[in-house]
């Protein structure tokens, strides 16, 4: 992308307004050095950070970077080391000063600019709004873990029992409740790493920031912590930002991802656009050894119900007629019809599973591909889909699903 590009497209601002919004950040340049000034004017005229770096005495961090982040979902800061991922995620807690542009924060109901509040606001963002996983534990060595979840919420001036009880409920929800009262220093790295989730949640702050969290571990326990992450998340609903160089994680994590280099923001989007549809060739270079398996749901390659022949109120699902589905006046599938016979329609869950995959089978249209891959493999018809309220959505056969995989790959479609 050239400056030109990369500076209209960091210019256009996300959708969201900042009230729809946990967190949101609005053209924002931070700078590192004394000639701040000159360093923003330099910015204006389309200078990179290489450049401003040599003509005065300043680091460029981030350049009108535009972000939002909605209630309830992670939001994966990714790219090389130097791209400006964790300057993001500093500014989101105040840690580092704004040059230029807005953070901001829903705060006790309230849309709080960091940028312009007063310490004493400032602090109690940081006591009860936004708390910090950072990728070196940040645990108190002379403490016990039950004394360092609880830190928080003693900084806070919570009561001894209340602290307890709330320190309790999270070291069982992470899977220490049994090392309560042993130092930290006694267990593995891992254990520390959920100690410090378990700190965050113990807050009970609504945005969470999490730098690395996880990248200095051994990738078995780092797989195990994404997963316990992903648990507590779908328990807890915090918005959380996640800072990771690691594109599988971030896949694996992010509800949306915003892809960064140079301090700008190349792409910011679902996993599914970011393999599918990559920006410019920073991000194709990032994604083009991706497994689409990953990423991919089934709403990706199915084919949509507007593009099926329809007879009356039947879906026809071959091209014979002899594989059909009947609809009701709202479009939710109620019955199969085979070769002139009526059967009833199996139904599989979000992870796919399904009781008899010997029927035609209907499954929500978010259903992981690799799960629709295997479905079809166990059942004799495509793969009927609906969308969140019940209704036909489209259907899923073999060819949908080598499509698909094609099409990432570059290659042509069948």
């Amino acid at each position: 992308m050239s400056i030109i590009d990369m500076k209209a497209f960091s210019q256009a601002a996300p959708a969201e307004t900042e009230t729809e919004s946990a967190v949101a950040l609005r053209d924002v340049d931070i700078v590192f050095g004394r000639s701040v000034k000159a360093a923003l004017a330099l910015s204006d005229q389309g200078a990179t950070r290489q450049q401003i770096r040599e003509r005065v005495d300043a680091l460029m961090g981030t350049f009108k970077v535009n972000l939002d982040v909605k209630p309830g979902e992670i939001c994966v800061l990714m790219g090389l080391s130097g791209s400006g991922k964790s300057t993001v995620l500093r500014a989101i807690n105040g840690l580092n000063r704004v040059a230029r542009g807005s953070v901001v924060v829903r705060h006790r109901g309230e849309a709080v600019d960091l940028t312009r509040c007063n310490a004493a606001m400032l602090r109690d963002v940081r006591l009860n709004t936004v708390s910090m996983v950072f990728q070196q534990f940040g645990l108190l060595p002379w403490r016990s873990v039950r004394d360092n979840v609880g830190f928080g919420l003693e900084l806070r001036g919570v009561r001894v029992a209340e602290r307890r009880r709330v320190v309790d409920e999270k070291l069982e929800m992470v899977g220490l409740a049994d090392w309560a009262d042993k130092p930290v220093q006694e267990l593995s790295g891992g254990m520390q790493q959920r100690v410090g989730l378990a700190r965050a949640f113990a807050t009970d702050a609504d945005i969470l920031l999490m730098d690395e969290p996880f990248s200095a571990l051994d990738p078995l326990i780092r797989d195990k912590l994404q997963d316990d992450l992903l648990d507590l998340q779908r328990k807890l609903h915090r918005t959380i930002v996640f800072v990771s160089h690691d594109l599988g994680e971030a896949l694996k994590l992010g509800n949306r991802i915003a892809i960064m280099d140079g301090g700008h923001v190349v792409q910011f989007g679902t996993p599914t656009d970011i393999v599918l549809k990559p920006a410019n060739a920073y991000v194709a270079e990032f994604v083009k050894h991706m497994n689409p398996l990953e990423v991919l749901d089934s709403g990706t390659v199915m084919t949509p119900l507007s593009a099926l022949r329809r007879d009356g109120d039947t879906v026809l699902l071959d091209g014979s007629g002899g594989v059909r589905v009947s609809v009701c006046v709202n479009e939710r599938p109620i019955m199969a019809h085979i070769g002139g016979r009526q059967e009833a329609l199996g139904f599989a869950d979000t992870t796919g599973a399904c009781g008899d995959p010997g029927r035609v089978i209907v499954a929500p249209m978010t259903l992981p591909l690799r799960a629709a891959i295997d479905l079809r493999l166990r059942s004799p018809y495509p793969i009927v889909f609906i969308d969140e309220l019940g209704r036909l959505a489209g259907l899923c056969d073999h060819t949908e699903i080598y499509r698909g995989l094609l099409q990432n790959n570059g290659l042509p479609n069948p």
